[in-house]
């Protein structure tokens, strides 16, 4: 039922493309570390840069798991459903890092998401991740749902954060500088968003 592909392409880029939400995973090494699993929703907002690389927007949130996971040991794992239409789910397992506001590579990774607006979620960084193993899946009994629009919350939220007081947000929370297990999460102060 399952297949392994060598390449992210055709149909399968064109499937993770239209989903609306997937969903990410992440742990530490240490065996008795918080494993992580997080929701990711807004269209837009994660892309195929090439047939082995994948990229989505880290907006902010109450914490990092993510980022201090891959800042760690760059494991993740990548899962997308299909919630209509064919049944079908498709994981790429790999290695991903967070690349930050002061990186060279910042402007031209952001380039790759021109239906988002940055400057209203407090983007924290851009997830890069290179596949390892690409596979798909029957999906058999994941349900029917429909997908009706993307809330407005977050960008209603974070809008009226400039770099310095969405600093002090993160600051102010427990898990963004250092994850539940204490390893190093967001690099605080965040650096200054680029200009245009």
């Amino acid at each position: 039922m399952g297949k392994t592909y060598e390449r992210i392409e055709g149909r399968l880029r064109s499937f993770i493309e239209e989903q609306p939400l997937f969903f990410t995973a992440t742990a530490p090494l240490s065996g008795d570390g918080t494993i992580n699993l997080s929701p990711k929703g807004l269209r837009g907002s994660w892309a195929v840069l090439d047939a082995h690389t994948v990229a989505y927007l880290d907006f902010a949130g109450s914490n990092a798991e993510t980022i201090a996971h891959l800042r760690e040991n760059g494991r993740i794992t990548l899962m997308w459903c299909a919630f209509d239409g064919p049944p079908n789910i498709v994981r790429v397992h790999g290695r991903g890092e967070p690349v930050f506001r002061d990186d060279p590579r910042w402007g031209e990774l952001v380039g790759h998401f021109p239906d988002i607006d940055t400057s209203v979620h407090g983007l924290r960084a851009v997830i890069v991740v290179r596949a390892e193993l690409i596979r798909d899946t029957c999906g058999y009994a994941v349900p029917f749902m429909s997908y009706d629009a993307d809330r407005d919350l977050h960008a209603r939220r974070f809008a009226r954060e400039d770099d310095a007081s969405l600093s002090d947000y993160f600051a102010g929370k427990d898990h963004v500088a250092r994850s539940i297990d204490g390893l190093p999460g967001l690099p605080l102060p965040l650096p200054p968003t680029p200009a245009a």
